[in-house]
């Protein structure tokens, strides 16, 4: 096989920086409702005083990665600044940045010499590790061995962060310690506190915030996805979050979650029926994505039970038919948001040790809805 045939299959296979169903972050055109973060770091580079490395922090799926790209386009597309004659340049207010321009072609065509790119890889049997690796890092030594062009820059995105393991963390804490000549380090991290604290010091961080209603259907329609009738409960569901949203589509997550509700509905009695579909779908062949998925709508089930207890109200607005009088009904009182709370904790250890020993899916959303029921009864 040669070489070139290679590269178009590696190319076509699933990135790890790009969410189900959504264009990859370098493709995305704008970014909707991170202006706070956009300013902070163009008030950092109008002042000369651009940090070489960058922490981008907040929830999945708000916009890190896209906003990464853009610092990306926007640096190797403005050359450092000489003062000269006429003194220092005016101040630079957005980073938006021409598609025409040769650099922007370049970027979205992964050909672009300045930037690399750094993500979960894939093994010689071609699976999609689950973490990046030390040789994932490596590869920068020969990146930063190159010239460089476009004045000299060059841009480092690592996505995420948050997955490196020991040996890839020290080896890139090293490159931040002593970083090449005009070179940007831009991390994006959904869980800043797994990353070694060294790393988190020697980087300045922008904190991302999650989205309004607004900015999020603008974002989801930048994505070209459908919008159910009801916009509200997908709100509710995604949090603000574009990836989250996207995955809910994508994966039926609405229904699943309105299935869910039901179910919780008729407790502690429970629909043994209900729960005995829901938990096959779930272990049907080729569903891992939706079995995850499931698992995170219990988690979000959970906490909204606690938060309703805890508050005295449910959360609004509801996120499927039925929800809010669910909710009041088995979270009516402080004492009860705190064996929910609970039960979160046990559930999410329990369900997650489940499928890092690869237990059967159907049992693990079986045991699980066992236990709300046992909660329930009390």
């Amino acid at each position: 096989m040669s070489r070139a045939t290679k590269t178009k299959e590696a190319e076509a296979l699933p990135r790890a920086d790009q969410a189900l169903g959504a264009p990859h972050p370098r493709e995305t055109a704008q970014l909707f409702g991170q202006d706070r973060a956009e300013q902070d770091f163009l008030t950092a580079f109008n002042s000369n005083r651009l940090h070489h490395g960058w922490l981008l922090t907040g929830p999945q799926g708000i916009g890190k990665a896209t906003l990464a790209w853009r610092i990306a386009r926007f640096l190797l597309a403005t050359p450092p600044a000489d003062e000269g004659l006429f003194g220092a340049p005016p101040p630079v207010t957005s980073l938006s940045v021409d598609p025409e321009l040769p650099v922007a072609h370049r970027i979205q065509a992964l050909a672009e010499p300045g930037l690399a790119s750094i993500s979960r890889s894939y093994n010689d049997k071609e699976k999609l590790r689950d973490q990046i690796v030390v040789d994932d890092i490596r590869k920068l030594n020969r990146f930063f061995g190159l010239s460089a062009t476009d004045g000299g820059r060059r841009v480092v995105i690592v996505d995420a962060a948050d997955d490196m393991n020991i040996s890839a963390a020290n080896a890139l804490l090293k490159m931040l310690e002593e970083p090449p000549a005009r070179t940007t380090m831009i991390l994006i991290s959904h869980q800043p506190s797994r990353l070694l604290p060294t790393i988190r010091s020697r980087c300045r961080s922008l904190r991302l915030a999650p989205l309004g209603p607004d900015d999020m259907q603008a974002a989801l329609a930048q994505a070209g996805a459908e919008l159910p009738e009801n916009t509200a409960h997908l709100a509710a569901l995604a949090a603000g979050s574009v990836g989250a949203a996207l995955r809910l589509l994508n994966l039926g997550g609405l229904k699943t979650y309105g299935e869910l509700v039901q179910i919780m509905t008729t407790l502690p009695r429970l629909d043994r029926q209900r729960t005995m579909a829901l938990a096959e779908t779930a272990a049907q062949r080729g569903a891992a994505e939706k079995f995850e998925l499931l698992l995170t709508l219990i988690e979000i089930a959970l906490a909204r039970l606690a938060r309703t207890g805890a508050m005295g109200q449910p959360p609004q607005p509801e996120a499927a038919p039925g929800e809010s009088a669910m909710l009041s009904r088995l979270a009516a009182t402080p004492h009860q948001a705190r064996a929910w709370a609970d039960l979160s904790a046990e559930a999410t250890a329990r369900a997650r040790h489940g499928q890092a020993v690869n237990l059967d899916p159907a049992s693990l959303v079986l045991d699980t809805v066992f236990k709300m029921q046992e909660t329930a009864s009390r």
